[in-house]
């Protein structure tokens, strides 16, 4: 494993920033979600039995939060499996650096941030565009739009009941999410083509990395100790 992939995501968010050292994967996908650094993969290897059975590769999302209303910042991810290594180190940066919705994140905002990795599980297609449960299941849509072009947009399980939205608050939103500018109906909603999956998600804050590289530096730089995970779900 390469030096910079060895970093925490903080360390490689810190430095990259400035310099720009990375590129875009393939088939990126936007939702909404939280993080701020972690060599986490060490933890869930080692403590989440559903890790433990991805840990080499996995669909991965990573969402930047900022402030104490925690309001989105940025969030990108991918439905492919990837390895987490490098995936990680990947859509750490894509996410802070790339989404279109908002500016590049600035040093100056590590402090107020948080960051969330959410590993993507138990993906199912359902027929009933409905059956999923709020708070529980991430869903994935694909339609066709007004002007014939297939389309797909995707909201990660927290959101819907962060938001306080019901199942049609939530795929209409996610319709226009994706683009789909026509009135919504519920005939259009019955020919949606829904995807439903689960995830393992960890959030740390930065004063949370930052203790954890104190506590590191304690140790005198010997391995790499397990950070605080009293925000993982």
């Amino acid at each position: 494993m390469t030096g910079a992939m060895q970093r925490t995501h903080a360390e490689v968010l810190d430095t990259d920033v400035q310099e720009g050292e990375f590129k875009l994967e393939k088939g990126v996908e936007k939702s909404d979600g939280q993080n701020g650094k972690i060599p986490f993969e060490r933890k869930l290897n080692e403590h989440n039995d559903l890790a433990q059975q991805n840990a080499s590769l996995s669909p991965l999302f990573v969402t930047w939060k900022i402030g104490r209303d925690k309001r989105l910042r940025g969030c990108i991810g991918t439905f492919s499996a990837m390895n987490l290594h490098s995936g990680l180190r990947e859509y750490t940066l894509t996410s802070a650096l790339k989404d279109s919705r908002f500016p590049p994140m600035t040093r100056d905002e590590l402090p107020r941030l948080f960051c969330s990795v959410s590993l993507l599980t138990n993906f199912e297609d359902v027929c009933d565009y409905m059956d999923w449960e709020v708070g529980v299941h991430g869903i994935r849509i694909e339609f066709i739009n007004e002007k014939g072009s297939k389309r797909t947009a995707t909201y990660l399980p927290e959101v819907a009941k962060e938001q306080g939205w019901d199942h049609i608050q939530t795929i209409d939103s996610l319709l226009r999410k994706g683009g789909y500018k026509a009135p919504i109906t519920n005939e259009f909603r019955k020919t949606i083509k829904l995807t439903r999956y689960r995830s393992e998600k960890m959030t740390m804050s930065y004063t949370e990395y930052l203790a954890h590289r104190q506590h590191h530096h304690f140790q005198n730089g010997i391995g790499h100790p397990l950070p605080p995970y009293n925000h993982y779900s």
